[in-house]
């Protein structure tokens, strides 16, 4: 294989496309709003009608709130399937987006938290359509760039950024499905019916 050939920002993106095409979207296909709020565990952290949570942090603006702590405890609280897109619609990547692709000012105390399921997909369909544009137009001198100061670890490059960012979003996405058996298997009412 030619090296000097090889197209480096394909590659990057094709791990997380294929995975969001192929594995992650359609499992979120028909989430419900019910989902999107379950917890199968007492006081873990979720997205709320503003003024209803006890976390110790309640970020957002709008009707809604994601729940938070600075430092976060320990052992860390479970979170619904609300908080998860939350953080990766906001934390992974509309922050990002914002950081690197010009795209408008984004942080968890600044967002408005989707109230609803299909919401939230559409945010999350949203960053990651922004995400990929940005990624998509990067050259091979620019996914070598250091960083700097805008991210945490200045001396890493640009494809190391999006390596975290593909990572990110197939953990916790991961994370999601996961919920979404678990909440088909404790509900019955959840199951298709058969029929004789």
């Amino acid at each position: 294989m030619d090296a000097d050939g090889y197209n480096w920002n394909h590659s990057l993106r094709e791990q997380w496309e294929w995975h969001w095409h192929n594995q992650i979207r359609p499992r979120l296909a028909g989430l419900t709003d019910d989902e999107y709020f379950w917890s199968p565990v007492p006081d873990a952290w979720s997205v709320r009608p503003l003024g209803t949570s006890t976390a110790p942090v309640q970020a957002g603006v709008g009707d809604f709130a994601i729940d938070y702590a600075f430092p976060t405890p320990t052992p860390a609280p479970f979170t619904t399937v609300a908080w998860r897109l939350g953080h990766v619609i906001v934390g992974v990547l509309a922050m990002r987006n914002a950081t690197h692709f010009g795209a408008p000012e984004a942080s968890y105390e600044k967002w408005e938290y989707a109230p609803t399921a299909a919401a939230a997909l559409g945010q999350l369909e949203t960053q990651i359509d922004t995400w990929l544009t940005g990624v998509r137009g990067l050259t091979e001198a620019e996914l070598l760039t250091p960083l700097g100061p805008k991210e945490p670890f200045p001396e890493l490059s640009m494809a190391d950024l999006i390596l975290h960012i593909n990572r990110e979003l197939i953990h916790h996405l991961s994370e999601v499905s996961l919920l979404r058996d678990l909440y088909l298997h404790t509900h019955s009412d959840a199951h298709p019916k058969e029929t004789p």
